[in-house]
Formats: structure tokens, C-alpha cells, sequence
């Protein structure tokens, strides 16, 4: 299934579901569907896309499979080699009727057990790549996704009778550069400004983003007028969420790297 969804192709859940029952001694579809939602956790945990509509879910047998997922990868690496193309492919921007229509509320949290805490969540593609990180690194895509909140705030701003201040609207990442701490200057309604960092995926609601530790500072640092936007879905149907205010409020952070010399 994921492999048709990264190349467009139409695939049937409830019959692919119908057809592992058949092979799992007819269990019951929630139970299939919390094991696909499962594998979903493991291959974000990887660095790997996952099927949209299997929203990942963590409370798994961490001691079984994420060892079960990395030797089916291990086996089979063309999908590796489909992964790593899909992170790195700007899709044309897609066009949208309705950009207001286009916000959501942001995913709600996927609470994990104390004992998955003490375990770890740190888990390794066998491949050793992590094919989120690439994807968030395509700077094509990144603009693509900033020329899209610009039209959704000309647009929010419009609707509310602002057009003045929509035609003030600045792209910040471009006229200032990454010093600037944040992508996109648009305002409130009452002509107060308002600091967008835009994240943009392909990939479904609940794929991670990341953030640098200057970001994160201007987060903290400007909370009252600071909102992240992440736009997700950008292949087809680009839909987006809003976070407004310090971002270690707003999201689980874990380190993705660390800086090392030698003792």
C-alpha cells in the first residue's frame, strides 16, 4: 500500500484488510487496523514515510516490531531506493479553490506509555538514512510551501477586509535570510504582526518536522505573535495546521543530532 500511494497509484484498504483476515485467522478489523497504525509508528520512528489514514500509533511490542519492519526492509531495497526518490521529488504546487478551507485543527497527541518512555523511541533504519530529514532539507519544497501560506494569509487577511495589509505580506526567508529566525511576516487583523515558520511534507498529518535551536529561540522569544505553520498532503490535497506560541509547549521535541569532539 505504500508503495502505490508514493507512486499515485489507487489501492483498497477495507480489501486488503478483508484478505490479511483471511490470513490472520480472522481477527477483527480494529485489531488489524491498530497493527497497521503500529507500523506506522515504527517507520516514523525510522525516518520513513507512512501510509496516510494509518495514523501512527505507539503502544507496540517495541522488542518485536521494529525488528520484523527493519528485516522486511533489509530485504527488500528497492523500496529503500523508492523512499530516498520520494524524499528528494518537488511535486508541482497544487492548485487550490479554497485556502481557507485548507486549515485544520493540529493532531492530537498520541500519549505513550511510561514503560515505551523507559524503553526508548529512538529506533534505526537498517539503511541507516532518514528519509524525513532529507525531504525537510529540499529546499524547493520548503519554498513551495512558503508561496502556499503566503496565498492562504492573503487570503485570510482578504476575507477580513485587510487587503491592505495582505498586499504588506513578506517572505522573509528570501529577503532576510535564515538570520531572521522565522519565514513569513504577515499580520493580525488589527495590523499587529504575526512570525510564520512554515514546515511543509508530502507525507500525511502526523509526520514529524524539525527544528533548529534558533528557531526554537524565537519561538520562545516572540510566543505571543510566533505561530508554526505545517503543511502536510503537498503531493495532491496540501491541507494545513497552525501552532501559536513557544514551540516547547506546543510539541515533544527529541534531539536528532548532536555536535561531538573529541574529550
Amino acid at each position: 500500500m505504500l508503495r502505490r500511494e508514493l507512486t499515485g497509484r489507487r489501492f483498497n484498504k477495507a480489501a486488503h484488510r478483508r484478505a490479511l483476515r483471511e490470513r490472520l485467522n480472522n481477527r477483527s478489523d480494529g485489531s488489524v487496523e491498530l497493527k497497521h497504525q503500529n507500523i506506522s509508528a515504527v517507520l516514523i520512528e525510522m525516518g520513513i514515510p507512512y501510509i496516510d489514514g494509518y495514523k501512527p500509533r505507539f503502544n507496540y511490542q517495541r522488542s518485536l516490531l521494529p525488528a520484523v519492519v527493519a528485516e522486511y526492509l533489509k530485504h527488500n531495497p528497492e523500496i529503500q531506493a523508492l523512499f530516498l526518490a520520494d524524499s528528494e521529488m518537488t511535486p508541482a504546487i497544487p492548485s487550490v479553490e479554497d485556502f481557507l478551507a485548507a486549515r485544520e485543527a493540529p493532531p492530537a497527541r498520541d500519549v505513550r506509555s511510561p514503560t515505551m518512555v523507559a524503553e526508548g523511541s529512538v529506533i534505526y533504519n537498517p539503511i541507516g538514512m532518514n528519509y524525513l530529514e532529507i525531504e525537510a532539507r529540499n529546499q524547493l519544497l520548503g519554498g513551495a510551501g512558503e508561496q502556499f501560506v503566503i496565498n492562504f494569509e492573503r487570503a485570510r487577511l482578504i476575507h477580513a477586509g485587510q487587503e491592505a495589509l495582505a498586499d504588506r505580506i513578506e517572505q522573509v526567508s528570501v529577503t532576510v535570510g535564515p538570520s531572521a529566525g522565522f519565514d513569513i511576516h504577515s499580520f493580525e487583523v488589527n495590523g499587529s504582526d504575526r512570525f510564520i515558520e512554515a514546515k511543509t511534507t508530502k507525507y500525511g498529518k502526523s509526520t514529524p518536522f524539525f527544528i533548529t535551536p534558533s528557531e526554537l529561540r524565537f519561538s520562545r522569544d516572540n510566543a505571543s505573535r510566533y505561530f508554526l505553520y505545517r503543511i502536510f498532503r503537498f503531493r495532491t490535497d496540501p491541507r494545513l495546521f497552525a501552532l501559536h506560541g513557544h514551540l516547547e509547549g506546543q510539541c515533544k521535541l527529541e534531539p536528532s543530532q548532536y555536535m561531538a569532539w573529541p574529550a
